[in-house]
């Protein structure tokens, strides 16, 4: 072979080599582009750079195959903000906040590594902002990001979950537009259909979802979209419709352990108490999240097993401790876990210091209800109206304005929201609901004709000694003609044989007495 062909050779191998190292390194979140099937670690690596869910084995074999490249190659800035990523995924799936600190260390090594022109880095750290709730931090994160990178679509997800922790609808409006511009068709409904729901537009966002969990790429892709199906079928009152969705994101993805706590959700509602048990019970196993425990406990609770609540009551905030070590803000949890379960006072503390941090419609309604619970309901009742006002269409929302209406006296508006709660989901509580129904029975039917306001009530005459009357010769008193009752008082009228005893209010005009029907004049009797 001549050594000018074997060159050729050479080169196009090398260049063949690099390409594929460029196509497995470089996240592929262009909407044009397919991931490439490379097995776990490629599948795991587009998932991580455009901020969708992937499978926990996935997670764990890119990570372990990150960590083996780093060991050798220390200086890669991309290997880390990739290791820094998928520590947060994982951490994510499996409540594990062990995996936040890690993935800080590599996140920001990434950023020493490479200052510049390092959106990956950036978007992990927005990423893992989220995760911990911390909402300011991960806008700052986004809009850096958004910066250096305007065209790359995989931030925006990112920013719409920061700017819908912060209550901020504009923000949340902006990012979506830009995401719809540049963001592959399933992401992009993805996202459309979770704001949609916070709206309040449930049609729209079943729709959305719907789609997106039809257009979906992996399986824990498109289970995460069946379960936002689901959570969306919850909230409208349908337990078997909410069941049903979350059954066929498990048999997607059986690592999806929300759907678990949704199934216990739904079951519960359905009257299969000991199958809610168990899918609670499994699901705090997998994913032992505060809010799961939170909801465990008031089943039990509901049950009147009082001691198993209260273990997990324990749990609760055994739960929230640990996670606070790890950089978790759980302060909205357990403040509204507080308001219900423990001390409001301690509960208003919380959720006014989280409340001007993050002033979203979850907290406002938070602290407007450790309020009411702490005795101040005429405040708590402002925040909890501004909550609904901007909000999502929230049975526990709706119950919350109406409980605290009926405490300070408004049963009107009472009525008319603690109904819309039951209206809106009339399962949404293994506790407040069936102290809603108690309540909605206790206030009763409004009273016919309308608000008492409406109608003037007629003047009560003042009491005084009896005068005789002395009659005119026309036959009637003096002045009876011009007496008249008020207009605000209409007398009833009543049958009686004896006209002149009638109680009809006297014309404006005397009537002329007919010559073939004299007036009958009643006079006093000498003898009387």
């Amino acid at each position: 072979m001549r050594s000018s062909v074997r060159r050729a050779l050479v080169f196009s191998a090398a260049g063949s080599v690099a390409l594929g190292a460029a196509y497995v390194l470089v996240p592929l979140d262009r909407g044009d582009a397919s991931p490439p099937a490379l097995g776990p670690v490629g599948r795991a690596r587009v998932a991580v750079a455009a901020g969708r869910p992937a499978a926990p084995a996935d997670l764990a074999a890119l990570i372990g195959d990150r960590e083996a490249h780093l060991r050798t190659h220390p200086r890669d800035e991309h290997s880390w903000a990739v290791l820094g990523s998928a520590y947060v995924a994982r951490g994510a799936r499996t409540a594990d906040v062990a995996y936040y600190p890690k993935a800080e260390q590599a996140l920001r090594t990434s950023l020493r590594t490479r200052s510049a022109g390092n959106p990956e880095a950036l978007l992990g750290l927005t990423a893992l902002a989220n995760a911990r709730h911390d909402f300011r931090a991960a806008r700052m994160w986004g809009e850096q990001a958004v910066r250096q990178a305007p065209k790359r679509w995989a931030a925006y997800p990112a920013l719409i979950d920061a700017y819908t922790g912060l209550g901020d609808a504009k923000g949340v409006g902006k990012a979506l537009d830009s995401l719809k511009k540049l963001g592959p068709r399933s992401a992009v409904k993805a996202r459309a259909g979770q704001v949609y729901r916070d709206r309040g537009w449930r049609e729209d966002a079943n729709a959305a979802l719907t789609d997106a969990a039809a257009l979906a790429e992996t399986p824990a892709e498109q289970a995460a979209c069946l379960h936002r199906v689901g959570e969306l079928a919850w909230e409208r009152g349908e337990p078997a419709v909410a069941l049903r969705q979350y059954d066929a994101a498990l048999a997607a993805d059986p690592d999806h352990h929300a759907s678990l706590a949704g199934r216990g959700r739904a079951l519960a509602a359905l009257g299969r108490t000991s199958e809610a048990l168990h899918a609670y019970r499994s699901a705090l196993t997998r994913q032992p999240l505060p809010e799961y425990a939170v909801e465990l406990g008031e089943l039990y609770e509901a049950l009147r097993l009082r001691p198993a609540a209260r273990a997990q009551y324990d749990v609760v905030r055994a739960r929230v401790k640990e996670e606070s070590a790890g950089g978790v803000n759980n302060e909205r949890v357990l403040g509204l876990f507080e308001a219900d379960h423990g001390d409001p006072e301690t509960a208003v503390a919380r959720l006014k210091a989280e409340y001007k941090r993050h002033g979203n419609p979850q907290t406002a309604d938070a602290l407007g209800w450790a309020l009411h619970r702490a005795g101040e309901g005429k405040k708590g009742l402002k925040l909890v109206t501004k909550a609904i006002a901007k909000g999502p269409r929230s049975a526990l929302f709706a119950y919350h304005r109406g409980e605290i209406e009926r405490q300070l006296g408004r049963y009107g508006a009472a009525r008319r929201h603690i109904g819309e709660a039951l209206r809106i989901n009339p399962y949404f509580s293994p506790l407040h609901a069936p102290r809603a129904k108690r309540a909605l029975a206790a206030l009763g039917e409004p009273p016919e004709g309308g608000p008492e306001e409406v109608y003037e009530s007629a003047p009560a005459a003042a009491p005084g000694p009896e005068r005789p009357r002395r009659t005119e010769p026309g036959g009637s008193a003096p002045g009876s003609a011009q007496r008249q009752p008020s207009r605000r008082q209409v007398a009833p009228r009543q049958a009686s044989p004896r006209p002149w005893t009638s109680r009809r209010a006297a014309p404006s005009t005397p009537r002329r007495s007919s010559p073939s029907a004299p007036a009958r004049v009643r006079t006093a009797s000498p003898g009387r």
